[in-house]
C-alpha cells in the first residue's frame, strides 16, 4: 500500500490486548484517520504542490486539464497523445497508486505514447496533487466515472479503444469502474498490476498485529466480489512476485475468480510492489495484449 501505511501499522505492534485503553486509541485511530492512511496524498511532503509535467520528460504533445466532476471536485489530468507514427486507436486510461501523484507516472506515460502508440489520460483522484478535494472511496469512484465520460466525449476520441490501467489502489478503481460500465461496450481491456482483493483482506495478510481491526475498516474496495460480475472484457494481470506491501496472493486469488475471458496471467519474478514496472518484459507483456485482444 504505502510508506504511510506501514509506519502507522508499526504502532501496532504491541499486545493488542494489554490495554482497552490502548485498544481505544488504536480503534479510533483507525475508524477516523483510516482515509489519512490508506489515500496517503501528502506522500512526499511536496506531493500535493509540485507535480512534474510532460515537457519535463520531453512529452511534447499534450494537454493540462482540470475536469470537473458532478460533485463539485475539479481533477488535474494530464491527456497525451500517440506518437503518430505508431498510433493504434487505444486510450489509456491511467488509474495510479495511493501516494505521490500523477507526474510520478510520467516514464510510464511516455513509453505508452511513444512507443506502444497509445493516447493516455493521467486522471488525479481528488485530494492528490492540484486536484481539489478529499479522497474516500465513494469519491475515488465518481473521479473514476469522470475521467471516462471526458474520453468518451472527447470528440478526437470517438471510437477509440479504451483500456483502464490501474497500479496497486488503482487496480481496485478499474475493477469498479469497468463493473459498472461493461454493458456500454466501450471498455476494449483492463490492466491490473499489484492490486488487492480487499483493503479489509490486505490488512490481515500484511500486517497480522491489526488483524483484530479490520472489521472497523470502512474503506473497502471489495475487488474479489467484483471482478467476478465483469464478463467479456480482456483483462491482463501483472504480477510482481517480490511484493513486499500487497502479497502476490492477493493478484492470484483475483486471477483465479476472475470469470471474463480472456484473462492473461504474467509474472514478473523479482518485482516488488513500486519497481515491477521496471522488469525486463513489464511493457512487453502490454504491448502484446494490446496487440492480440485490444487493438483492431
Amino acid at each position: 500500500m504505502s510508506a504511510a501505511l506501514q509506519t502507522f501499522m508499526s504502532y501496532l505492534r504491541v499486545p493488542l490486548l494489554a490495554s482497552s485503553g490502548l485498544a481505544a486509541i488504536l480503534s479510533g485511530l483507525l475508524y477516523f484517520k483510516q482515509n489519512e492512511i490508506i489515500y496517503p496524498r501528502n506522500f512526499p511532503p511536496d506531493a500535493r504542490t509540485n507535480v512534474p509535467r510532460p515537457s519535463q520528460f520531453d512529452i511534447a504533445d499534450f494537454e493540462e486539464l482540470f475536469i470537473p466532476t458532478p460533485d463539485g471536485e475539479s481533477l488535474s489530468a494530464f491527456y497525451i497523445r500517440a506518437n503518430k507514427q505508431h498510433s493504434r486507436n487505444v486510450t489509456m486510461l491511467m488509474f495510479h497508486g495511493n501516494a505521490g501523484n500523477i507526474g510520478y507516472r510520467l516514464p510510464i506515460a511516455k513509453i505508452l505514447v511513444n512507443e506502444l502508440g497509445c493516447n493516455v489520460l493521467m486522471l488525479q483522484y481528488r485530494g492528490y496533487g492540484l486536484s481539489s478535494g478529499a479522497p474516500n472511496e465513494k469519491g475515488l469512484r465518481i473521479d473514476a466515472q469522470t475521467g471516462l465520460e471526458y474520453i468518451r466525449q472527447r470528440h478526437e476520441l470517438r471510437g477509440s479503444r479504451i483500456v483502464l490501467y490501474g497500479q496497486s489502489i488503482g487496480g481496485a478503481v478499474a475493477i469498479g469502474l469497468a463493473a459498472k460500465n461493461q454493458k456500454q461496450g466501450d471498455i476494449a481491456g483492463i490492466i491490473l498490476e499489484n492490486t488487492f482483493t480487499s483493503i479489509r483482506k490486505l490488512i490481515p495478510t500484511a500486517f497480522p498485529p491489526a488483524r483484530y481491526l479490520t472489521p472497523l475498516c470502512h474503506q473497502l474496495w471489495p475487488s474479489e466480489e467484483t471482478l467476478p460480475q465483469i464478463r467479456g472484457i480482456p483483462i491482463l494481470f501483472l504480477s510482481g512476485l517480490k511484493d513486499e506491501i500487497i502479497p502476490p496472493s492477493h493478484m492470484a486469488r483475483l486471477f483465479q475468480v476472475c470469470r471474463s475471458e480472456p484473462k492473461i496471467w504474467k509474472e514478473l519474478p523479482k518485482g516488488s510492489h513500486n519497481d515491477t514496472v521496471a522488469e525486463p518484459g513489464y511493457f512487453a507483456h502490454i504491448d502484446r495484449f494490446i496487440t492480440d485482444h485490444v487493438a483492431r
